[in-house]
């Protein structure tokens, strides 16, 4: 089964139920569907979304077993192979050994860690917002390691590197995925 955006999310929310992480998951997705939209994946950005609201499917519950309870869980609900590995590739060299190999698996690992930072640099601004956030402000606090501590700097520059990107380029374009999602604040 491929799920839609919308039972992605009742999938998560089955195991979920802090705000955090619900409103993680709904950012995620929205980013990895602006990231399809921008990289010829068009037709595919519900399923991208779908993966980035699963992506930490596990991680309220069993944060210990990150990335491996999550492959169990989505295979009992019947979830397509494809997203059980796309979901878990994102904690490669962290908490499981599956490379992240596909565009939108490379996009997931990249991301996920920045929209943490991204949100948490937008939060410190008078506006309060990603509307008005420019790179030089999330690479000022990119190079801040007590800013956003949780916010893994080493995957952000890594996700980067597999994209062939510069840092400066991912991170642009996550604040512009972020700017689209109606679940930033």
């Amino acid at each position: 089964m491929i799920p839609t955006p919308e039972e992605a999310f009742a999938l998560l929310s089955e195991y979920n139920q802090g705000e955090f992480h619900l409103n993680h998951g709904r950012i995620v997705g929205d980013v990895l569907a602006w990231y399809a939209r921008q990289l010829g994946y068009g037709d595919q950005a519900d399923y991208w979304k779908a993966v980035g609201i699963l992506h930490d499917i596990d991680f309220e519950q069993w944060p210990e077993e990150h990335c491996v309870k999550s492959q169990q869980l989505l295979r009992e609900k019947g979830v397509d192979e494809s997203i059980v590995r796309a979901t878990a590739s994102h904690g490669y060299g962290i908490c499981v050994d599956i490379p992240p190999e596909r565009e939108m698996e490379k996009v997931l690992f990249a991301a996920d860690e920045l929209t943490g930072l991204i949100g948490a640099a937008a939060v410190m601004r008078p506006s309060k917002s990603v509307d008005d956030l420019e790179v030089k402000s999330v690479k000022k606090k990119f190079k801040d390691k007590k800013f956003a501590a949780g916010c893994d700097r080493a995957v952000i520059q890594r996700g980067a590197e597999m994209l062939g990107w510069t840092l400066e380029e991912l991170m642009e374009k996550t604040i512009l995925a972020m700017r689209e999602s109606p679940a930033v604040p």
